[in-house]
């Protein structure tokens, strides 16, 4: 009997047992998540911890490492995500057109392909290039969120449509490039299009019948937003507090929040325990700050919800009145970490603003949020009692006004760190972090609605965060109880893959000229690489079979910091200013769409 009879067995025997637990967890996907041999959902588990417990590849014999075997996806664009691996079968996923294959690891034959029709008007309205950032599995079923918006369940075994949603709608410049995610009995998903002036939101949909049970949507009224004004609460004054009635509607001129963006593209995370679900929003349209005055709620904030119900327990905006496109979208990592000598039910957040939050998950209160680059000059610090940050005037887009060019932001619009997803070692209580070391000008302009057609309203230019510097880039090391950089690697680009750690004590990441490194996590020593033909923005993964440890990750370069040369792009100022920014990538690397598959050569490591 294989792992996957033998868990399905076991389902069919404890669904009774488990039909009473508020949170309906799958026991099939527990027991595939637990299992090691697996990596069953992107993250590897609910927490986004990217940590697998495999130590047959470790620090003293990584350096053996050597490719296993290799599979292109036949798409020459952007690779972000990873396969999943599921007992003997591997589903691997591609950028639009979002083709599906399902492999068999014995052999690295095709057991089925599903490739959806899809109007290819959908690309002119898709930021940042074609992504897909991954499948998800529940149910017994393969869950692929479509660029087109509709969300479509198949059967992990041949392949077929078992059922579909439509949650957006791309004429309207609404897009997906988010992985689904399995919560319990439901699949959560969200909405691109921030800089189309969509309003975003998070859906849920029952994992059985694809049928919505509820949407929260991030700006509006209290009631669309899942809001309770009384028993919501938000970090205020060293305190938690009710966030009170039309909290969002305030907070903008009009009816300016139905513009208001706060899209939901990123990684979510759930505690069991808690039953609570976890996610960022983005930017608030338009990018121009002058033009929507007030805090803008609630994009750029944390939510806590409910994952029954949707309501939101709490919530917290990084940065109220964005003025620099710091989407709050990056992902949410649960860790229990000891704080000032008590352990704390934590929840660790990488911001597009270059703060490392640290907050109590359970009650929303901040504790920590420092500087993850050192370059950050936007704001001097974040003042942990009022939770907000203290602005630097001389980086104001607001203050500066439309048509007023400042130069010097740090960081870029593209963030200290964007989706690319951090790790975290439990054995040294360590998150290592993939970051951008990128600056840029920003000149705000005014600019006008029109559904379907974008509403940016500002024109950017990016480099270095160091003046004179060909670093782009780090991989680092985080205390997130202390908010420190343990150790920091430099890179000549910035760090656009998902990192891996594994209890063989060291951590995996890609870098945008195609190597894929490995390093030591007590010190970020460098023990091996290997350069693949197209740059990597997708995320390292790691399974074991057959007794066999192997580590892979998807080449193809993409992604808003590689649009310029996925896209053929020129104009230094074109891909929101990335052009520009990396130009030199196409001096290192070129277009590619290949999975690759590593492994120790002999026995089992």
């Amino acid at each position: 009997m294989n792992l996957r009879t033998m868990v399905l067995g076991l389902s069919i025997l404890a669904s009774a047992a488990f039909s009473s637990i508020v949170a309906h967890a799958d026991p099939q996907l527990d027991g595939l998540i637990k299992n090691p041999s697996n990596w069953a959902a992107q993250a590897g588990d609910y927490s986004n911890h990217r940590y697998s417990p495999l130590k047959q590849i470790n620090e003293s014999n990584v350096g053996k490492l050597q490719v296993a075997w290799t599979m292109s996806t036949g798409v020459l664009r952007g690779h972000e995500g990873a396969p999943l691996v599921i007992g003997d079968t591997m589903y691997i996923h591609s950028p639009f057109p979002n083709k599906v294959i399902a492999i068999n690891l014995k052999d690295q034959t095709f057991i089925w392909q599903y490739q959806p029709k899809q109007d290819e008007s959908v690309v002119s309205v898709m930021c940042c290039d074609t992504v897909n950032r991954g499948l998800a599995y529940g149910d017994g079923k393969i869950f692929l969120q479509q660029a087109d918006t509709k969300l479509v369940a198949l059967n992990a075994k041949t392949g077929d449509v078992v059922w579909t949603a439509q949650n957006g709608n791309p004429k309207a410049g609404e897009t997906n490039t988010n992985a689904p995610h399995v919560f319990g009995d439901k699949v959560l998903t969200g909405i691109s299009g921030g800089e189309f002036g969509v309003r975003g939101r998070l859906i849920a949909y029952d994992i059985k019948s694809g049928k919505m049970v509820w949407t929260a949507y991030s700006t509006g009224p209290d009631k669309e937003m899942l809001l309770n004004p009384d028993k919501t609460m938000t970090y205020a004054d060293g305190k938690m507090v009710p966030v009170g009635a039309d909290s969002s509607l305030k907070s903008w001129k009009g009816d300016q929040w139905k513009l208001g963006g706060g899209t939901t593209w990123g990684w979510y995370a759930w505690d069991p325990k808690l039953n609570l679900v976890y996610y960022g929003t983005g930017n608030p349209g338009t990018w121009n700050p002058t033009q929507r005055p007030g805090d803008n709620k609630w994009s750029l904030s944390i939510f806590a919800r409910d994952l029954n119900t949707g309501e939101a327990k709490w919530v917290y905006q990084m940065t109220p009145h964005d003025e620099w496109d710091y989407d709050g979208v990056n992902e949410m990592i649960l860790s229990d970490l000891t704080i000032g000598g008590k352990k704390v039910p934590a929840i660790v957040h990488f911001d597009r603003n270059g703060f490392g939050y640290t907050l109590n998950r359970e009650t929303g209160q901040l504790l920590v949020a420092e500087k993850f680059d050192p370059a950050v000059n936007w704001a001097e610090r974040v003042d942990i009692k009022s939770g907000l940050p203290i602005r630097a005037a001389a980086y104001s887009t607001q203050a500066a006004g439309s048509d007023h060019n400042v130069k010097g932001i740090c960081p870029a619009a593209l963030g200290s760190k964007d989706q690319q997803p951090a790790a975290f070692d439990p054995a040294t209580s360590l998150f290592l972090v993939p970051t951008n070391h990128v600056c840029m000008d920003y000149e705000p302009f005014d600019v006008d609605y029109v559904s379907g057609q974008p509403y940016v309203g500002a024109t950017l230019s990016m480099y270095p965060g160091t003046k004179g510097s060909n670093t782009m880039g780090n991989f680092i090391a985080w205390d997130a109880a202390k908010g420190k950089i343990v150790w920091s690697k430099p890179e000549r680009f910035s760090v656009w893959s998902g990192a891996l750690a594994t209890a063989g004590g060291i951590a995996f990441y890609g870098t945008l000229e195609g190597y894929i490194k490995a390093v030591r996590i007590k010190d970020g020593k460098e023990l091996w690489r290997f350069k693949t033909p197209s740059g990597i923005i997708g995320n390292v993964f790691t399974y074991e079979y057959q007794g066999k440890q192997f580590v892979g990750v998807y080449s193809g370069i993409g992604g808003w910091a590689g649009i310029g040369m996925a896209a053929g792009l020129e104009k230094s100022t074109e891909g929101l200013g990335a052009v520009g920014g990396y130009r030199d990538l196409a001096k290192y690397t070129a277009l590619g769409g290949t999975l690759f598959v590593f492994a120790i050569p002999g026995g089992n490591g």
